[in-house]
């Protein structure tokens, strides 16, 4: 089984990258909020999983573990197929989804495409009480201010992976925007 791939892209397509792994190309799905972020000769780690079907094998990568782990519970459901599950998964941000699904939010999942109410449903039903081993406690302070901090961060060139880390890593007595900024700047600079 493969888990993890680092190596740079060579190629990206609408669905999926070529990842050079010592000049080796693995083809690897990905989520659109990645792929929108990703571009030929970028250096990328991603955790993977390994689809096996009768008649191919696919590559899933993901940028963290949670999305990762995410993703493998939302492939237990019935009826949520890998392809179906990345598309949950790239629709915002990890945080966003995992608060939709503890609240029930059975509107914020059919916005995929494919995922219908009862699909919906049942992931609300059968993954409710798991997301809790999920860092929720960020989940839900992630605030509309971390939006707008997170988006420019994101314009500046850095990832939502790296940006999102950085904002967590800010103490909570830094509140205003200008400052959050600044801080996640510096912390940023260190990598």
């Amino acid at each position: 089984m493969i888990a993890h791939l680092s190596g740079t892209v060579l190629t990206t397509k609408n669905i999926s990258i070529v990842l050079d792994v010592h000049g080796v190309g693995y083809r690897v799905f990905c989520s659109q909020r990645i792929l929108r972020e990703l571009k030929a000769g970028d250096e990328i780690s991603l955790h993977t999983h390994l689809a096996v079907r009768e008649d191919a094998m696919d590559l899933f990568g993901f940028p963290t573990q949670d999305e990762l782990e995410l993703f493998t519970l939302l492939i237990g459901v019935n009826g949520i197929g890998p392809r179906s599950a990345l598309g949950i998964i790239g629709l915002e941000s990890i945080d966003k989804l995992l608060g939709a699904i503890a609240r029930g939010d059975i509107a914020y999942l059919t916005k995929v495409s494919g995922v219908g109410k009862k699909s919906a449903e049942k992931i609300v039903l059968e993954l409710k009480d798991k997301v809790g081993r999920f860092d929720i406690a960020n989940m839900e302070e992630f605030r509309r201010e971390d939006e707008d901090v997170l988006e420019a961060l994101k314009t500046l060139g850095y990832r939502t992976d790296e940006a999102r880390e950085a904002l967590h890593l800010i103490p909570e007595e830094i509140k205003e925007q200008g400052d959050i900024i600044r801080e996640a700047l510096k912390l940023l600079s260190r990598q």
